[in-house]
């Protein structure tokens, strides 16, 4: 096993890791998926194998180190075998969204000139094919080999052949080459910490996509860094993987903080059936983004609505209480009377044990929220039930996180919680944080300018975020630096925590401030259509679509309060005065969203200029426009 300092300052590789744990523990379960309803595993000594299989059939096709494959797929074992195969001949991996329409894959696999696709299904192969046959083609691209090939029997034989098939090449040239299997080790012997394994391209919310190249330094210190701030060394590691395995976060807590820590990965059977697959894991570890964590808050908060008068009434009180009992928590990092701890352990007995049951989350020793930021009265909803959710803060260019609250401290509402070992930190004058440690990336593939703006040559990377000191050691991130506003008044906005006050209704599902250069604020608001939808049926409101619910004027007032509540927290400079609904759900297809689900702000002026119209236009071609708090 290797010792705790090798694995800080990331002094390894993640193919040197998986041979670790297949000679320590290879008949322990490692991977786990379900199978016509069945929950079956794979043992460490089978993701090594079939790794390995994988590499040896990328060496049969002539791919040499430094080259690259994309792989488009939701996750499944097969992206596992895919990954660490490829890293062990050198071959950098680069992650594509199975959301990303056919010109964003052409986009990705043409910049990084992959010589390889890995598709999941029928889908993602069509996708792949559609960018080689259109426009300028994906000239280097020779291969396609995919997972689930079901509906592709009948495409023209060898485009796409089966994963199984591309695993077969594999033990073809070990039979043929005895000494295959020996080269193979003295590949993975050779590979340097400093190598790059894995390319990650940003989401692109002002511009085309970047290809961060992250070395396997870079991801196994902020996977390590982070098990290590958790506690989550030593336990029992079970966790459930269901988000893109393209996005450095899942990346980190699924492919390598298990090679870190050893355990288990589930695979949810898909996006849908989450909540599902988490009560039947019971996961020790959970990593959620933002809009999981409110679905499963929301989720039983209408469940209690349905239920009798003594449930509400236990419901209601035991919520009460126990946010008294959660901002005493927040003040000592624990419960430090007697009295308090045991009126929170009867308030466990007698709700907050089967609310962490229905979830799933009752084993789980550590929680933790990325990709975006989440509602305060989210958090705030977990924590008083018992399962506190860690929030921290990072990017792509910085290993995915630089910054983790921890167990035992104080609690700062906002707060990212302090610096992970071995990172520095320091502030610029505007506010913008700016990071070195040995999670920083090694620059922008193909883009010296990009790199040398963000990357100096002695290591510090300029985040692009603005931050404010919390306390002694913390932080708390304020907005994008290119996403504040200066209005035509002068005055520098950060749009974000007024995003975030909005979303914290359960009504609201997007919301977008609005007003560079304008005299004030606006703000362009997309409902949830489920639980407004829900809203209206319970007073018989009549509606057929998302645009007629949302012109339902009880529903522009219910918005209204929502935003004239917000208005409220705010100074008045920072106020909502007229704001739109959208008459659609924000599209990742249309452009709307990048495949990470933010938005796209370079676009904002282009894709709402209509809305924008009934904000900032004639007040008369507005029929949506809605006045709030005066400036």
């Amino acid at each position: 096993m290797l010792d705790q300092e090798t694995l800080l300052r990331g002094d390894t590789t993640l193919p040197e890791l998986l041979r670790m744990h297949a000679l320590e523990r290879g008949n322990e379960i490692a991977l786990r998926e379900k199978i016509h309803g069945i929950w079956r595993g794979r043992t460490w000594a089978d993701y090594w194998n079939d790794a390995r299989r994988v590499a040896l059939g990328l060496l049969r096709l002539g791919l040499q180190r430094g080259d690259r494959v994309i792989i488009a797929a939701e996750g499944v074992p097969q992206w596992f075998y895919a990954d660490l195969g490829a890293q062990m001949v050198g071959v950098e991996v680069v992650g594509i969204y199975p959301t990303n329409p056919w010109p964003e894959v052409q986009y990705i696999a043409g910049h990084c000139q992959a010589k390889i696709a890995i598709t999941g299904d029928q889908e993602q192969t069509d996708k792949v094919l559609d960018a080689m046959a259109n426009g300028s083609g994906l000239p280097n691209l020779q291969h396609i080999f995919c997972v689930d090939m079901k509906g592709l029997r009948r495409y023209a034989p060898g485009r796409p052949d089966s994963f199984e098939r591309l695993m077969a090449l594999g033990d073809e040239l070990a039979v043929e080459d005895p000494d295959a299997l020996r080269r193979l080790d003295a590949s993975i012997d050779s590979l340097i910490p400093d190598t790059v394994n894995i390319l990650v391209y940003t989401s692109g919310t002002t511009g085309p996509p970047k290809g961060a190249m992250i070395t396997h330094r870079n991801i196994i210190y902020g996977a390590y860094a982070y098990g290590a701030a958790r506690k989550m060394l030593g336990e029992r590691f079970e966790s459930v993987c269901y988000l893109p395995l393209c996005h450095l976060a899942e990346r980190t807590y699924s492919t390598v903080l298990h090679l870190v820590a050893g355990g288990c990965v589930n695979f949810a059977e898909s996006v849908d059936t989450v909540a599902t697959n988490i009560r039947e894991i019971a996961p020790t570890f959970f990593l959620g983004v933002p809009r999981i964590w409110e679905k499963l808050q929301q989720g039983f908060e209408f469940r209690m609505k349905d239920s009798g008068p003594i449930q509400r009434w236990v419901y209601r009180t035991g919520m009460k209480r126990g946010r008294v009992l959660s901002d005493r928590r927040a003040a000592q990092g624990r419960l430090v009377a007697l009295h308090d701890r045991l009126e929170f352990a009867c308030w466990y007995l007698l709700l907050f044990r089967n609310m962490q049951r229905h979830m799933g989350l009752n084993r789980t020793h550590a929680r933790m929220c990325g990709g975006a930021s989440v509602s305060p009265e989210t958090l705030r909803f977990f924590d008083i039930i018992g399962l506190p959710v860690g929030q921290g803060y990072g990017l792509t260019e910085a290993g995915g996180l630089a910054f983790v609250q921890v167990p035992g401290r104080p609690f700062i509402a906002g707060s990212c919680g302090p610096a992970m070992p071995g990172a520095q930190w320091k502030l610029g004058e505007d506010g913008e944080i700016f990071i070195r440690s040995p999670g920083v990336f090694k620059g922008y593939l193909f883009d010296d300018k990009g790199t040398a703006d963000i990357l100096s040559q002695d290591g510090w990377l300029a985040s692009g975020d603005i931050v404010e000191l919390r306390g002694a050691d913390e932080i708390a991130v304020v907005d994008r630096k290119k996403a504040i506003i200066i209005t035509s008044g002068g005055k520098n906005i950060a749009p974000s925590e007024i995003e975030n006050a909005l979303k914290d209704s359960g009504y609201v599902r997007e919301a977008i401030v609005v007003g560079e250069g304008r005299k004030f604020l606006g703000g362009l608001i997309q409902i949830d259509f489920d639980s407004v939808g829900r809203w209206a049926a319970e007073r018989d409101l009549q509606y057929t679509t998302f645009k007629s619910l949302t012109q339902l004027p009880e529903v522009q007032e219910l918005i209204q309060g929502i935003v004239d509540q917000v208005n409220s927290r705010f100074a008045r400079v920072e106020n909502i005065r007229k704001f739109v609904l959208l008459e659609k759900e924000l599209d990742h297809d249309d452009g709307e969203l990048t495949a990470t689900q933010k938005v796209r702000r370079g676009l904002i002026n282009k894709k709402f200029a209509r809305e924008l119209e009934l904000i900032y236009g004639d007040s008369a071609k507005g029929a949506q426009q809605r006045e709030g708090q005066p400036a």
